[in-house]
């Protein structure tokens, strides 16, 4: 039997990771109404014309100020400023959790804007496509996902405990961690891959052989290992600035491993390179 958990959920940018979101909860029955919010009217009239949203809000304050919960689904730069904006509008006992895939400064920074009775809860659903908008969300985004959750010591238990009920209703297997021990988990699993993915189209994109524009012949396996190039470079660059120090260390690791790469070819090392595709074939089939 479905049960509602909250009754009135307010999304503030509706698109890949907020629109699945609401669709996912929608569907599991844990909310009563949604109601969403965006900077961009055309996409935000689209998500109601979808059935993403039950109704529009002309700006954030708005959506939030009956909510039970506000999800934040906005570049990470940008949701300090949403949750500043929303704060003196929110009703006694509401919980803001956000969707941005850095977490130690944004929930210092967010808990510090809210007044006593209100909470936040840093969350970060490990899902998505290279699509964005409504009309790219979908309900079975987060089935089988991982959903981090990173609440600080003096988090509210009952505001953690119905953030985590709304991820699993969602279909997320929940976790939770430190924010700055996260931080450092995701700068190695996925934002040095998207950084690696768009330096590696930059440098293929812009080679200079003979003339031949070299991406036309591009196939499945370049495609295949550089679709995340495709993703939003805004929303990359504010995750790379956010997160700076930890992204720094990941890449200067990278580099090391690709230096020795290099080495081993150089000196036509056949056991060495053997060694070494080997070593990470057995990784990335445990990943499996």
């Amino acid at each position: 039997m479905k049960s509602v958990i909250i009754n009135r959920l307010a999304v503030i940018g509706v698109g890949l990771i907020g629109g699945s979101f609401a669709l996912a909860l929608r569907e599991a029955g844990a909310v009563g109404r949604i109601v969403g919010a965006d900077s961009d009217p055309a996409n935000l009239e689209q998500a109601l014309a979808l059935g993403v949203i039950d109704e529009t809000a002309p700006d954030a304050g708005s959506a939030a100020a009956a909510a039970d919960a506000v999800f934040i689904a906005v570049p990470v730069c940008a949701i300090a400023a949403v949750v500043r904006e929303i704060a003196p509008r929110l009703p006694d006992g509401c919980i803001v959790t956000d969707g941005g895939s850095v977490k130690a400064a944004l929930v210092k920074e967010c808990e510090a804007l809210l007044r006593p009775g209100c909470s936040f809860i840093g969350g970060h659903p490990i899902a998505g496509t290279e699509h964005s908008g409504a009309a790219a969300a979908f309900a079975a985004l987060y089935k089988g996902r991982r959903c981090v959750l990173t609440p600080a010591r003096n988090s509210d238990p009952a505001a953690l405990q119905t953030i985590s009920r709304l991820w699993s209703a969602a279909g997320a297997e929940v976790c939770c961690m430190e924010a700055e021990h996260h931080d450092r988990i995701f700068a190695e699993i996925s934002h040095l891959p998207h950084a690696v993915a768009y330096a590696l189209v930059h440098a293929v994109g812009t080679a200079d052989v003979e003339g031949e524009n070299v991406l036309s012949y591009s196939a499945g396996g370049f495609k295949d290992f550089t679709r995340i190039a495709s993703s939003n470079p805004a929303m990359w660059r504010d995750i790379a600035l956010m997160n700076r120090e930890a992204l720094l260390a990941s890449i200067d690791g990278f580099s090391v491993s690709l230096a020795e790469l290099r080495k081993r070819i150089d000196c036509r090392d056949q056991a060495g390179l053997t060694e070494f595709f080997t070593t990470a074939k057995l990784f990335r089939d445990g990943m499996v």
